[in-house]
């Protein structure tokens, strides 16, 4: 079986090198935290000393790591010089469009095929191996990266060149950040104006209100046993990880030009939210915020 060079086994990284392992793949598992590697490990993984030693000789050099700076650093410091020639390079972390085509083309011109492949789905999903990955890069690097995402994920989509799986990433999770505010808002004025939860998503879940963050991930108790709302918030997609990827949006908004009010006014209120201890607490936590 193909060997894998997992670095980055953090809350995401953790379940998606486990499930790696779990389909019979040799996981060697990197990260600066010593207990997210011990998990690794009870998972099927094998610890790795350091970035290096986990990709030489690997088949695959998957990283998920918090941000563009540390990508590049990775890959420049370490990942590029210990890679086979046949290796396919695949980063799952969600970071600035402009990196993700940097480290690319710098892969390119080493003749390494590589792709930027970041994730929706959140730490149950990554648990499960149900994921949907946005892949960007050239059509060979997906196609060398495709079986790898496949075990870790249920749907894998090219959306283009290099950087672009980012973009999608970005874009998508500005609608995520938007849309559970309002849905937010919606569920404290029902409430407000004593119309009953459960009643509530009853109805609008079956008419036009419906969304992802209603039905898969209801921001308030009850309706969604699931969801990390009957979990005081804790677990699911942290309200910090979520101000990340909408300040990745405003940022790259900027760069190209559009007008993105709607994300704006997101950020400003998850970041009301963080500044106010909130960061830690899943996302859709925000509901706290809009009650006062």
């Amino acid at each position: 079986m193909p060997i894998i060079g997992f670095i980055g086994v953090g809350n995401m990284g953790g379940g998606m090198a486990a499930n790696l392992a779990r389909a019979g793949h040799q996981v060697r598992a990197f990260d600066l935290n010593e207990d997210a590697v011990a998990r690794a490990v009870a998972q099927g993984c094998t610890a790795a000393a350091s970035a290096r030693a986990a990709a030489s000789g690997a088949d695959a050099i998957i990283t998920m790591l918090p941000a563009g700076s540390h990508v590049a650093a990775a890959y420049a410091g370490a990942l590029f010089a210990a890679a086979s020639p046949h290796a396919i390079l695949i980063d799952c972390s969600t970071i600035d469009v402009a990196t993700a085509r940097s480290v690319g083309e710098a892969a390119a011109e080493k003749g390494l095929h590589m792709v930027d492949a970041p994730v929706s789905g959140g730490t149950a999903a990554a648990d499960a191996g149900t994921l949907t990955f946005m892949v960007g890069g050239p059509a060979a690097a997906f196609d060398a990266a495709r079986p790898f995402l496949e075990t870790m994920g249920k749907a894998v989509i090219h959306a283009g060149a290099a950087g672009m799986g980012q973009a999608a990433k970005i874009c998508n999770n500005m609608i995520l950040g938007a849309t559970m505010v309002a849905t937010a808002e919606a569920f404290v004025l029902a409430e407000k104006l004593g119309l009953d939860t459960q009643t509530f998503f009853d109805i609008s879940s079956k008419a036009s209100g419906q969304s992802w963050s209603m039905t898969s991930y209801c921001p308030v108790p009850g309706p969604v046993p699931t969801s990390p709302a009957n979990r005081d918030y804790a677990g699911g997609f942290a309200t910090a990880l979520m101000l990340k990827d909408l300040k990745l949006a405003l940022a790259a908004a900027t760069t190209a030009g559009a007008s993105v009010p709607m994300g704006a006014q997101a950020e400003a209120l998850y970041q009301l939210f963080a500044n106010n201890g909130g960061g830690g607490s899943d996302f859709s936590a925000i509901v706290k915020l809009l009650r006062g």
